[in-house]
């Protein structure tokens, strides 16, 4: 039996992170068991996991095996973004200049803002009564 060829890449986003796993086939995107288009309900977030496969021009050439944990679908989509550019960087080095330029290589450093004291969330207030 051969040895399974696949690489790896961690996205992280928000509270989400995602392993990503690249490997040799037709183009099918798994997240958690499940495929893309049933695991992400908006097309947004959909657009956003296959973005670095396109930027690549690659986006047949892989299976995208994903485990994703934490945080929500916005969030997770972000993560596995990063997850499979990082991947197509392990496979292809010099693929890195045209997912940089992209954006796709940058975690984005925006996470949750704490709730304050005496409020009702982060930025949310109580209702003012003048009387």
């Amino acid at each position: 039996m051969a040895a399974l060829v696949q690489h790896l890449g961690t996205g992280r986003r928000k509270k989400a992170t995602a392993r990503v796993f690249l490997r040799p086939g037709t183009g099918a995107i798994t997240v958690n068991g499940r495929p893309v288009d049933k695991y992400f309900t908006t097309e947004s977030s959909r657009a956003l996991v296959r973005q670095p496969l396109s930027v690549a021009e690659m986006p047949d050439k892989f299976d995208v095996l994903v485990l994703a944990a934490g945080g929500g679908t916005t969030g997770q989509a972000g993560a596995i973004r990063l997850g499979i550019a990082r991947a197509l960087c392990a496979f292809n080095l010099e693929l890195r200049p045209k997912l940089k330029s992209a954006g796709f290589l940058t975690r984005d450093p925006r996470g949750h803002e704490r709730k304050k004291y005496g409020q009702k969330g982060a930025r949310r207030r109580f209702q003012f009564s003048k009387r």
